[in-house]
């Protein structure tokens, strides 16, 4: 068999399989939400990051990218055995309409799988469901796991949705919302700091230097010493 996956979270910058063809594009009526629990890779049992899924909603449309996997039975199976084990948290595949930006009308591709939620925490053990916009910014500011922590995921997102030119404004504004959470976070370790003595004296030969990345609006600075 022939199959198209579609990725909307992690897969649009790291899809980790093999794949014969990607595509961007959007599928139709979902849109993206962090209201998916992840216990195994940027979090724990214990304090569980948010990660994303699809919610259903009447004219939204998600931007992300289509994979095509061809080549045989062994590589098609093997692509789908490592994204089951990748996404094990989402219980669903569902089947969707795949579209180009030129051709809004008639999907590019039909039939293409993406992997969903069930939005029901007793069948669903994975679901969080919705929070406040600042309780969400805490939970992914300080949630870490085996495999990162919990902001790099978001800013990961922002990053691939603005390199593909079709940012989410609500990816944004949670974004944001986590770099307020960090800055007050900052602010406080820095208070400590000074509270449990005087400061450290660098040594002469250490220069400091500050390191500017550009993100989708907004900028981030990070202090480093060189």
């Amino acid at each position: 068999m022939v199959f198209w996956i579609f990725g909307y979270g992690s897969l649009v910058w790291n899809p980790g399989f093999e794949y014969d063809e990607k595509v961007i594009g959007y599928i139709k009526d979902y849109k993206r939400v962090f209201d998916l629990a992840c216990i195994d890779h940027r979090g724990t049992p214990e304090h569980p990051a948010r990660t994303c899924t699809l919610e259903e909603s009447e004219g939204a449309i998600c931007w992300g990218a289509a994979y095509c996997v061809r080549g045989g039975p062994e590589k098609e199976k093997k692509a789908m055995e490592y994204l089951e084990r990748r996404e094990c948290e989402y219980d669903s595949k569902t089947l969707v309409d795949f579209f180009k930006e030129e051709d809004s009308d008639h999907p590019l591709l039909t039939g293409v799988i993406v992997f969903t939620s069930t939005p029901d925490k007793v069948n669903n053990k994975y679901y969080l469901g919705p929070a406040p916009l600042e309780e969400m910014a805490w939970q992914i500011a300080t949630a870490h796991g085996p495999c990162g922590n919990n902001r790099e995921y978001i800013f990961k997102m922002e990053k691939a949705l603005y390199d593909i030119g079709h940012e989410d404004d609500y990816i944004i504004e949670l974004a944001n919302e986590v770099r307020k959470v960090l800055d007050i976070v900052s602010s406080g370790i820095q208070k400590e700091n000074k509270l449990a003595g005087s400061p450290r004296i660098p040594l002469k030969t250490q220069t400091s230097t500050v390191k500017i990345f550009s993100m989708p609006e907004a900028v981030v600075a990070v202090a480093a010493d060189s």
